[in-house]
């Protein structure tokens, strides 16, 4: 091995020095010191680098930066406080990341496929760094985040879902691929800006952009069969139909759709259980009715079945408003997925409302237990609307889930307020635990997809899953109830810490390859085969 080899091998630092043989016969004296730094003393130096940086992103940029660098010891570094690390490598922080991400740019990373190549895509594709990929995160940049289209800013998000896959759910990190369909963007000042490094046109028409989605996927399906394909951040007109179309043609799943509906159920899981009630019961109410809370509301309608109720009754205690108002079915204006919640007019003309019913008129003439928000308005759940709810159920639910933090629907503190302590919260985004006058702080619950996506990534590769199901995003979400703190301490938080999440990864891969079994989408195995194969799946980046 050459001296500029050793001198860039990752796997060289170890806990030992290198022998004088081996300088000599390296040409390395006096070019390095005399012993080899050990893995522990690397990662608490670069967390000494992260803590002089003097903002979020700067944190970011040297971590993504590391990561170019040394990947063991990225992950390394990730793995040694993940409560930290999560939000300086995606949420929040990574919206700042897509939206400088032309200025702040330094090393490519991830696979850019641009509508004026579409003739080249399988040959792009081929340029891959790895023959063998499990897992591909895409993203057409539309709608990233709370924060709109970033073109090929977009990049930063499957970078990012990455990075968790391997951190939380052990996917090899050279088996995953990010990828990024550059097909134009209508953000003005990306397209004004000098600097930008996508194609500088505005987003092709959709009869163009179904056509190269299409051409995509043909492409992965003959290069990379077997792959993990996950769809992230498509705006509300392409996310549900591209899932829809390919769903059942290879094995994919959208996370905004599917990832985010289960982290809710999973913590609606341990909410209901506290309360004391059964989801089945209870009057949800949805504020947001683009295609991530149309997904959570499907799969708590899918919920209340399972639970025993008539598919009927369970769409009557659905309810879902958006910007309009409630979604009723003689509304002209609604997609196919969101028709499927709208409600008779006459389920609402006794209430004396002109005109469409707002998310105050639901609240105040239904007994509503779960409040749910994916709407990006800010504030929208008021004091009266809150009190209004708390007024009526002992235990109200309320998940205030809009990204970033900016556009939650309510603060939790305030939520906390409003009903004397009795509510039971969690949000989409980072907030300040709870201060009781007693002294203890009660850390607010994160809603946040990394406790599902990364354990479905290992439970497809661990149980060799052909088709992610429904029934398998139900059974992430009750393993991860399961795990709720709340149901041991109902003043715990109803979702499991940060630094317990790799843990938690393994039990709900495990309970994902089970349902992967049951419903024939994968070979049959007896659990603890799954259990064992999980584990040895598992990348870890210890030397």
């Amino acid at each position: 091995m050459e001296p500029s080899q050793i001198l860039s091998d990752p796997l060289r630092t170890k806990g030992t020095a290198f022998t004088d043989a081996e300088r000599r016969d390296l040409g390395l004296l006096g070019l390095l010191p005399q012993a080899v730094t050990s893995l522990d003393v690397q990662v608490r130096r670069s967390w000494r680098e992260v803590d002089r940086m003097a903002t979020d992103l700067d944190r970011y940029v040297y971590l993504r930066s590391l990561q170019d660098r040394n990947e063991r010891l990225f992950y390394a570094v990730l793995a040694a406080d993940v409560p930290t690390a999560l939000p300086l490598v995606y949420t929040p922080t990574v919206a700042e990341g897509c939206r400088r991400f032309s200025e702040i740019w330094r090393r490519p990373r991830g696979l850019y496929l641009s509508y004026p190549d579409r003739a080249d895509l399988r040959q792009m594709l081929r340029n891959r760094p790895q023959e063998e990929v499990d897992v591909i995160v895409v993203t057409d940049g539309q709608r990233i985040l709370g924060i709109g289209d970033q073109g090929v800013g977009g990049m930063g998000i499957p970078v990012g879902k990455l990075s968790l896959y391997t951190l939380i759910g052990g996917i090899d990190p050279a088996r995953t691929l990010p990828v990024l369909l550059d097909v134009g963007t209508d953000n003005a000042d990306l397209l004004d800006d000098d600097f930008y490094l996508g194609w500088r046109h505005r987003r092709i028409d959709d009869d163009d952009y179904f056509d190269f989605v299409e051409d995509f996927v043909a492409a992965v399906q003959a290069e990379l069969p077997d792959v993990l394909l996950q769809w992230e951040d498509f705006a509300t007109p392409h996310a549900a139909p591209i899932l829809a179309r390919y769903r059942d043609r290879l094995l994919t799943f959208n996370d905004d759709i599917q990832g985010t509906a289960a982290v809710a159920l999973g913590a609606l899981q341990g909410a209901t259980a506290v309360a004391g009630t059964r989801l089945r019961d209870q009057q949800v109410v949805m504020l947001g009715a683009g295609s991530a809370g149309i997904g959570v509301m499907e799969m708590v309608r899918q919920e209340m079945v399972d639970e025993g109720a008539p598919d009927d009754e369970a769409r009557a205690h659905c309810w879902v408003v958006d910007v309009r108002g409630l979604l009723t079915s003689d509304r002209d204006d609604l997609a196919e997925d969101q028709r499927a919640f709208a409600h008779d007019p006459a389920d609402v003309a006794g209430w004396g409302v002109e005109g469409l019913p707002g998310l105050a008129d639901v609240v105040s003439h239904l007994d509503v237990g779960v409040l749910l928000g994916l709407s990006t308005a800010q504030g929208a759940f008021t004091e009266e609307i809150v009190r209004t709810m708390a007024a009526k159920v002992d235990r109200p639910i309320v998940f205030p889930l809009s990204n970033p933090t900016s556009n939650a629907e309510a603060r939790p503190a305030d939520i906390d307020e409003w009903t004397d302590g009795r509510a039971l919260i969690a949000t989409g985004s980072p907030f300040a635990p709870l201060h009781r006058e007693e002294g203890a702080d009660i850390p607010v619950a994160q809603c946040n997809n990394v406790y599902v996506f990364p354990a479905v990534g290992l439970a497809v590769t661990a149980a060799r899953a052909t088709r992610v199901t429904d029934a398998m995003m139900r059974a992430a979400a009750r393993a991860l109830g399961d795990a709720s703190p709340a149901l041991g301490d109902p003043r715990a938080p109803l979702l499991p810490p940060w630094a317990d999440v790799r843990d938690v990864a393994d039990d709900i891969a495990v309970a994902v390859a089970v349902q992967a079994v049951a419903d024939g989408v994968a070979p049959q195995v007896t659990e603890d085969e799954l259990r064992s194969a999980a584990q040895s799946t598992r990348w870890e980046p210890g030397y």
